[in-house]
C-alpha cells in the first residue's frame, strides 16, 4: 500500500450512546488519527443499514445503561456480523463500573463478557473506558436512580456535579492500537 493510500484509510466511527461520553471518545480517537484517515462518525441508533465493506477500518463505541446495551446495538451487530467478522472493525465500552481498578478490561468487565457471550461478533481489538455521571442533565428518574447505584458502589452522589472518569491517556492508548489495527 503506498503511502498515498494510507493518508486516505476510510474509517467508520460508531457510536451507542446515551449522554454522549461514548461519541466525546469517538471524537478524540478521530483527532488522533488526523489526517491519516477520513473518518465518519456515525450514529448506531440511526443508521441501521450501512455497508461496512466500502471502509478500511471500523470502530464500534457504545454505553452501558442499568447494567445494558441499547438493544439497537445488538440489532446491528446481528444485522451485520458477516461484514463485522471480514473487515478490520474493533470495539469499546463505557460504562460507569471501569472507573474501578480492575474493571477496566475486557477480561474484567462483566458487561463486555457479557456482550462476548451475546454477540455473534467477537472483535479482534476490544477496550473499556469509563463513562462521566451528568448528574445536571438526566431526568428526575434516572438521577435518583443512578444516585441510587453510585451510593450502593460507592461512586459520586452529588447531583449537582458533573464527573468524567474518563480516563484519556487509556483512550489514546486504544486510539494508538486502532490506528495500527
Amino acid at each position: 500500500m503506498s503511502e498515498q493510500s494510507n493518508a486516505t484509510q476510510k474509517v467508520l466511527l460508531l457510536h451507542s450512546s446515551r449522554e454522549g461520553q461514548t461519541k466525546k471518545i469517538l471524537h478524540f480517537i478521530e483527532q488522533q488519527l488526523g489526517a491519516s484517515a477520513r473518518c465518519e462518525v456515525k450514529d448506531i441508533h440511526q443508521r441501521p443499514d450501512i455497508d461496512l465493506n466500502q471502509y478500511d477500518r471500523i470502530l464500534i463505541g457504545a454505553s452501558i445503561r442499568y447494567g445494558h446495551f441499547n438493544k439497537k446495538l445488538y440489532q446491528f451487530i446481528d444485522a451485520h456480523a458477516d461484514q463485522l467478522k471480514t473487515v478490520k472493525a474493533a470495539f469499546f465500552s463505557v460504562n460507569l463500573t471501569a472507573r474501578k481498578p480492575g474493571k477496566d478490561t475486557p477480561e474484567t468487565s462483566a458487561y463486555s463478557r457479557k456482550f462476548i457471550d451475546k454477540s455473534p461478533w467477537t472483535p479482534e481489538l476490544h477496550g473499556v473506558f469509563a463513562g462521566a455521571l451528568y448528574y445536571p442533565r438526566y431526568k428526575w428518574f434516572d438521577r435518583v436512580m443512578i444516585r441510587f447505584i453510585m451510593h450502593i458502589t460507592g461512586g459520586e452522589t452529588d447531583t449537582t456535579k458533573e464527573v468524567e472518569y474518563t480516563d484519556w491517556r487509556k483512550v489514546a492508548e486504544f486510539g494508538e492500537q486502532f490506528a495500527r489495527f
